[in-house]
């Protein structure tokens, strides 16, 4: 049974309209968890309007969406939430989400409050980035009264992504580990195939990661397995990466295949993660997609220039109970301490990869899901404006 059905909201009796506000920063994560949030939602029955300032990474990320393809979700460029001409016909929706720090518009919240006059405001969500670290599950859930501006008395509230059941959740839309769980060899094949890619019987690699990742270092470790590797590179900064360190460390004949990737949708990225026997993965929306896939993975977390993220990375470990192997490979990874070159991998039969992250993705699928937590918050906080 899927446990996610464990979970599953009743859908609404009168579908509520969602605004969800995402800027890009330096990378695509941040489009990439609102737009699976916004599918989710329509998919439950709810429509969305997501508003972007830089919409034509859904050009690859979900295809057809910004051609109106995708049943419920209407893709609307940053800039038109200032427009008073486009915020004068614009259905006021019930529910508004800034995602990731970003303010809305102040046009559009001032015309937002002028269409209201007296109704109820909407309710308003600040998601935030996921962590591990401990002040989430206090600061998950909390007011923040707006103290000026249109919108002043009225209140937001913040939404903290986690791993555990004191906070947010994880993103899971429902039946996605059925779908995992049938993706068997043949699947695999077939999409390797639609790759252009020949299934030679080696263990499969994806690497998704930052600059700065040791990849050198890794493409010779890989070429130390018994066992021939396929790495499968994907498109942009990992692929100009492992470029670069070919052409300047050059190789003969080895154990060890390299494919560079096109830019992959969300539905393909997943199937990547499924297919393959090792994932190294990079920010936080591959993170969970590599979680939700079953497979060994190692992460790099978005490096800061103050070193937030060692702690970050450490409490993401401490929670999730990962062994000194896995703890040891994060560090080397992500540099925070120097590269040894004999750490086994997972490819090794001595690795405790697996059996660690069985038992993680199954202690966080009996989880109540994102969406549905949020959902259930959404309700109770329109029940509570109301009386």
């Amino acid at each position: 049974m899927d446990s996610q059905a464990l979970h599953r909201p009743t859908p609404p009796k009168a579908p509520w309209l969602w605004d969800i506000f995402c800027q890009v920063i330096d990378n695509f994560g941040d489009v990439g968890v609102c737009w699976r949030l916004a599918a989710d939602l329509a998919a439950r029955g709810h429509r969305v309007r997501l508003w972007l300032d830089e919409p034509q990474a859904l050009t690859w990320m979900a295809p057809g969406a910004l051609e109106g393809c995708w049943p419920g979700v209407y893709v609307r460029n940053w800039s038109d939430a200032s427009n008073p001409q486009v915020l004068k016909g614009l259905e006021t929706a019930q529910v508004w989400v800034e995602s990731f720090g970003c303010e809305l518009p102040t046009a559009f919240v001032a015309a937002r409050a002028l269409s209201l006059g007296g109704a109820l405001q909407p309710v308003w969500i600040n998601l935030e980035y996921l962590s591990a670290e401990d002040f989430v599950e206090r600061c998950h859930a909390l007011p923040s009264p707006v103290m000026s501006g249109p919108a002043k008395g009225w209140t937001k509230h913040f939404y903290y992504p986690g791993f555990t059941p004191l906070t947010g959740g994880l993103l899971r839309e429902p039946g996605l580990l059925v779908r995992r769980d049938a993706f068997d060899a043949t699947r695999r094949q077939m999409f390797l195939q639609d790759l252009g890619l020949a299934d030679e019987g080696e263990a499969l690699v994806s690497l998704f990661c930052y600059d700065g990742a040791p990849v050198a270092q890794l493409l010779d470790r890989l070429r130390a397995q018994t066992r021939p590797v396929h790495l499968l590179v994907t498109a942009g900064k990992a692929s100009a990466l492992v470029e670069r360190t070919l052409v300047q460390t050059p190789h003969g004949k080895s154990h060890l295949r390299v494919s560079s990737l096109p830019l992959l949708s969300q539905t393909d990225f997943d199937q990547l993660l499924w297919a393959c026997d090792l994932n190294f993965v990079r920010g936080e929306e591959s993170l969970v997609r590599a979680v939700w896939a079953g497979q060994p993975f190692i992460w790099q977390i978005y490096p800061q220039d103050d070193g937030a993220h060692r702690a970050k990375l450490a409490a993401f470990l401490d929670v999730l109970g990962a062994p000194p192997l896995v703890r040891n490979w994060h560090a080397q990874w992500n540099a925070l301490v120097p590269w040894s070159g004999d750490l086994p991998l997972q490819l090794d039969a001595e690795a405790p990869w697996p059996a660690w992250v069985g038992a993680l993705q199954c202690g966080l699928a009996q989880q109540t899901d994102l969406l549905s937590g949020l959902l259930a918050f959404v309700a109770e906080r329109k029940l509570l404006l109301k009386n």
